[in-house]
């Protein structure tokens, strides 16, 4: 019976597993999305402070991020003094540098 199992039934077992990921997702796609949003916006403000106002480069800007934001992106722009954070498929945030002001963040559009 267990040979059966494995030479027949394992793409529905492949399947039901996608299905229940999804429908995990779905319901829990709010928080993630608000968490996904708060990181991104505050790996954006660190990495934009350490970079314009501290003047360090981008990739020893990484070493402020708190423990468990191994899925937050940044990336600069020099010539707007910005940098963007992300979450892959979740959130974008952009906090831009201004004298007097230092690094602001972008206004979140609900």
């Amino acid at each position: 019976m267990a040979t059966a199992i494995r030479r027949g039934n394992w793409p529905l077992a492949v399947v039901a597993l996608i299905a229940v990921v999804l429908a995990i997702l779905l319901f829990f796609r709010e928080p993630l999305v608000g968490y996904a949003r708060t990181g991104a916006a505050f790996g954006a403000r660190t990495a934009c402070a350490c970079r314009y106002v501290a003047g360090r480069s981008l990739k020893d800007c990484k070493q402020d991020f708190e423990p468990g934001m191994w899925a937050v992106f940044v990336s600069d722009d020099t010539e707007a003094k910005s940098v963007t954070g992300s979450v892959p498929l979740l959130a974008r945030e952009t906090a831009r540098y201004r004298p007097g002001y230092g690094c602001v963040l972008d206004p979140w559009k609900a």
